[in-house]
């Protein structure tokens, strides 16, 4: 039985960082990242690394927008050049191609 393989060798790891969300049921498949403040559909299977503050939902999992570090929706484009301010907190987060960032005072 392949229980008894031994292969801690060949385990990758798989990290979740800080403030990420993991809805119910969804699977992350080992050697991915969840980026900072990410937010991850219940049911949705990750099998590749998901930017800071990414929306991910879906088999497999596709990224369809983009969350505030306080879990709310910021209306911006999945690329681009863009700018948005968290309904709940005035947060001020920047788009600059695929990756988005909060911006502090």
């Amino acid at each position: 039985p392949r229980s008894a393989v031994t292969r801690k060798d060949e385990y990758r790891r798989t990290l979740v960082r800080q403030g990420a969300t993991l809805g119910a049921n969804c699977t992350i498949v080992c050697g991915t990242t969840v980026g900072r403040y990410a937010f991850v559909g219940a049911g949705a299977v990750i099998n590749r690394d998901v930017p800071d503050f990414a929306l991910m939902v879906g088999v497999p999992a596709r990224q369809v927008g983009w969350m505030s570090r306080h879990g709310e929706r910021l209306l911006l484009p999945l690329q681009g050049q863009a700018e948005a301010t968290c309904p709940h907190t005035g947060d001020r987060y920047v788009l600059q191609g695929a990756q988005l960032s909060l911006q502090t005072a």
